[in-house]
């Protein structure tokens, strides 16, 4: 399975076969599992399949690393749409961003300004933006910037923190004490021993650990799995405390699990989707691959049916 992670995790970085991929018939055959499509409209169609199930969603324009300031800007921009057609639409979903989309990688003063916008337009349409969490090396800087926006539109701004790094149990102390929200996932990429769990047993347990950290909170937190053993130890958590099932939400991926999706909401519990959308589903759908290898073999046995 490590095997098999690690050449998911390289293909994803792979510019060439991402070239053909996304250019290709085939490719965004196999990506439709995963992805809504390639358009706004697409994403917004999704979302209300969902609300209709009882399920909430979360928005995802698909992209990473951009090369100048005018494509962060165009990124922006797709994200200013979604906000407006949730609140015309009246939708349940909110949105999800990737620092890096916002031009991260060339000037983190740029991102913010860009972020800060997107934030106060959420917060003007009583919307909420989660801030993805992306390789190690942008851990830091994310956590501090989402801190200085949550400071200045509280409940308007969450994050994602990743269970497989050891810094994570410390980062969530720190966004708790700020009231910061918090989606909590296993991580999605390859990390070096000496900063994240290398083993699954590891990043399981760690988890668990920081699922009832967050649980223990006053705060309305996302729990985002696919794991059903992880379920329900979360679950077996909940009755053991007597804690209000209402008090969180789990969540999954567009395409990932929906018979566990319609399950949970039928026991009474919150469930939102994250719905991602565009050309740029790549990387995104390798990863996906990489975390789940059962999602290989779906692909397989699903590809030549209608």
């Amino acid at each position: 399975m490590t095997i098999l992670r690690s050449t998911f995790i390289a293909l994803s970085r792979n510019s060439s076969v991402r070239k053909f991929s996304e250019q290709s018939a085939v490719g965004r055959r196999m990506s439709s599992r995963f992805v809504a499509g390639m358009e706004i409209a697409d994403a917004l169609r999704a979302a209300e399949s969902l609300n209709e199930k009882g399920i909430t969603a979360t928005l995802d324009s698909l992209g990473e690393s951009v090369s100048n300031p005018d494509e962060a800007h165009r990124a922006a921009d797709t994200y200013h749409q979604l906000l407006d057609a949730i609140q015309s639409h009246r939708l349940n979903a909110n949105v999800s961003v990737k620092l890096t989309q916002m031009g991260l990688d060339l000037d983190p003063e740029l991102t913010y300004d860009i972020v800060a916008k997107l934030v106060a337009h959420a917060a003007s349409t009583g919307n909420f933006v989660r801030i993805d969490m992306e390789g190690s090396e942008h851990t830091e800087t994310t956590v501090e910037m989402v801190r200085k926006l949550h400071a200045i539109h509280p409940g308007n701004v969450g994050i994602v923190i990743q269970a497989y790094l050891y810094r994570s149990e410390k980062d969530l102390h720190t966004l708790l004490a700020e009231g910061i929200r918090v989606r909590l996932c296993k991580g999605a990429y390859q990390e070096p021993p000496n900063i994240a769990f290398a083993e699954k047993k590891d990043v399981d347990e760690n988890f668990l650990k920081l699922t009832r950290i967050l649980l223990n909170s006053s705060i309305y937190h996302g729990l985002a799995t696919h794991d059903e053993k992880i379920i329900e130890a979360t679950r077996h958590f909940l009755r053991e405390r007597k804690f209000d099932p209402k008090r969180f939400e789990f969540q999954m991926l567009y395409g990932v699990r929906r018979d566990l999706q319609k399950s949970l909401v039928r026991d009474g519990y919150n469930m939102r989707v994250y719905i991602p959308f565009g050309t740029e589903w790549y990387p995104y759908f390798m990863r996906r691959l990489a975390e789940r290898p059962a999602n290989v073999v779906f692909l397989a046995k699903n590809f030549f049916r209608s």
